[in-house]
């Protein structure tokens, strides 16, 4: 009968924060700074996480993807003496919220990331202990190697990243934008020869990610899901709004992910 309990209970647990789930709904204007977006529904996206320096300086974001790891991309350059925090919303010092402060115990870079190129952007974060999945906080859904998301389709990111690209501080309260998914060849019209494939562009339509968004989600509906289709690389300088932003394309490194959490 115990272990009976502990199954069912178990069941009850990945069935309330299955991937891609969220507790709290997300509402998105046009799905319906990052750049011209607007502040996110408070929890709304429950696998964001706030990368920080140990004064709680905010650099990048990230994706719960279990209660084990975290995704973010290469050029974040996490280290385990940085914090890993989950269920945040608003990270001014006057905020109550139950947030959960997470070490990192090793970090997986993509063998063939390349700084030049920007090629293979990603990196798995092992936390040191297992994110509590709540309401605040469940992991999001990763995309299937062979999955197709087409060109036109309103995606979502989000992020704590500049609002304006000459901004002085990011915004304290997450913030969301719905952006459509190009083609590579669009996104070569506006990238040329740097458009790779394990890249994925978004936006160029009065929105887009700025710096401190970096490693955070793109994601996009599969299946009555949240999937993350991209990781926020990088982009226009001046966080143009016209100009697409490019994201490590998950499809395309999702073989790699399964390999290092398999093999870890």
């Amino acid at each position: 009968m115990a272990l009976l309990w502990i199954v069912s209970c178990f069941a009850f647990i990945s069935a309330a924060y299955g991937c891609g789930n969220p507790a709290i709904p997300p509402e998105v204007t046009g799905y319906a700074r990052i750049v011209n977006g607007e502040e996110a529904k408070p929890h709304s996206w429950p696998w964001q996480v706030s990368l920080q320096q140990s004064d709680g300086f905010h650099f990048c974001g990230g994706s719960l993807i279990n209660e084990n790891w975290v995704v973010t991309a290469a050029h974040c350059n996490v280290k385990t003496y940085h914090r890993v925090v989950s269920g945040e919303h608003d990270k001014g010092s006057g905020s109550n919220e139950k947030v959960q402060i997470l070490k990192p115990a090793k970090i997986f870079t993509h063998p063939k990331w390349n700084r030049l190129t920007i090629n293979n952007d990603i990196a798995l974060i092992k936390l040191s202990t297992p994110a509590r999945l709540d309401t605040n906080v469940s992991p999001v859904c990763l995309a299937e190697s062979n999955d197709v998301f087409a060109p036109g389709r309103k995606c979502v990111t989000s992020g704590w990243g500049l609002m304006r690209y000459n901004d002085s501080s990011t915004p304290n309260k997450l913030q969301q934008a719905a952006l459509p998914l190009l083609s590579n060849e669009q996104c070569k019209r506006h990238w040329g020869w740097k458009i790779s494939d394990v890249m994925i562009c978004a936006g160029g339509a009065g929105a887009t990610s700025c710096m401190g968004d970096s490693g955070g989600p793109l994601v996009c509906e599969k299946d009555n899901a949240w999937t993350l289709v991209g990781i926020v690389s990088w982009g226009s300088r001046q966080c143009s709004t016209s100009t697409p932003a490019v994201y490590a394309r998950v499809t395309e490194l999702r073989g790699w992910v399964d390999q290092t959490l398999a093999a870890n």
